[in-house]
């Protein structure tokens, strides 16, 4: 098993809040300094929405990857605003912008090297049924799916309890897998919003075991959230044993610090870095001897 540490851009590139606000180019600096393997890219502006990047730019990014040592952990999509890209939208029109968004976003995860696409299932709007909802849902995760798995790419379905009404926990998202059919589907889960339905990080991992992609990290209290691990009431080493007990392969990924203004995302990123992988770390020795 092969556990990889990631950090997402949010907190860099003012999503939820406006300030701090970093390029792409300093963000890319700044968590390859850090240490992390991997980084994972929300694709909208200012750092990586399509629409923006000139085939020139493209090329720019791939480098300064490259060049600080990270893998592209994966990419996906703003869940809201602007263009909107809810794939469960009762408008045609969204639903299919929101497919061709996705698609654009499969060929830029190839081209930066990177081999996931998270994709966020939508919401259901005033007026619609969740079940119809939940069918357009599928309807365009299956197109999404079938085109990324001409760059040899995994879609990873993530429930988003805290700001969806569709799929809200471990189970929807299981069960979206399981409907949509398609072998280069996945799950994943984020800490944040399992701490929202006051579930456990560990017994998320026992039931996607098999097709448990990666997850994302964060900390909360009862009155904060999105804290580095290990700041806040997570239960990480139950989390941890879990992970190595179904030999998990993936990324742990932080969300950490956005939705309020005035945070240091070097710091949080730092922090959270060294408390899991010195955790991980420390699960690992104790695993290969017992009795140390």
């Amino acid at each position: 098993m092969t556990i990889k540490f990631g950090y997402h851009t949010w907190s860099y590139s003012g999503f939820g809040a406006w300030v701090p606000s970093y390029t792409l180019d300093e963000t890319i600096k700044r968590l390859g300094k850090i240490g992390f393997d991997g980084i994972e890219i929300g694709a909208a502006a200012p750092h990586a929405y399509p629409p923006h990047l000139t085939s020139a730019r493209r090329r720019e990014i791939r480098g300064l990857l490259d060049d600080h040592g990270l893998e592209l952990a994966g990419i996906g999509a703003a869940p809201g605003g602007g263009p909107g890209y809810n794939p469960a939208s009762p408008s045609p029109e969204e639903r299919r912008a929101t497919a061709e968004h996705y698609k654009e976003l499969s060929g830029l995860c190839a081209e930066w090297g990177g081999r996931t696409v998270l994709y966020v299932p939508g919401w259901t709007v005033f007026g619609t049924r969740r079940r119809q909802a939940r069918a357009w849902s599928i309807e365009c995760l299956a197109e999404i799916a079938v085109d990324a798995a001409q760059y040899d790419l995994t879609v990873v379905i993530e429930p988003l309890a805290q700001h969806s009404n569709l799929i809200d926990d471990g189970e929807d998202a299981m069960e979206l897998l399981e409907d949509a059919g398609l072998p280069n589907v996945k799950v994943m889960f984020d800490c944040n919003h399992v701490s929202h339905r006051q579930e456990l990080f560990g017994d998320y991992v026992h039931l996607m075991t098999g097709r448990l992609h990666q997850v994302h990290i964060s900390d909360s209290t009862a009155t904060e959230v999105r804290l580095p691990a290990g700041k806040g009431d997570g239960d990480w080493e139950g989390l941890v044993d879990a992970l190595i007990e179904t030999g998990f392969d993936g990324y742990l990924t932080a969300e950490t610090g956005f939705l309020r203004r005035g945070i240091s995302p070097d710091q949080d990123a730092r922090d959270g870095f060294r408390f899991l992988k010195t955790l991980v770390e420390r699960k690992l020795a104790e695993q290969r001897c017992p009795s140390a």
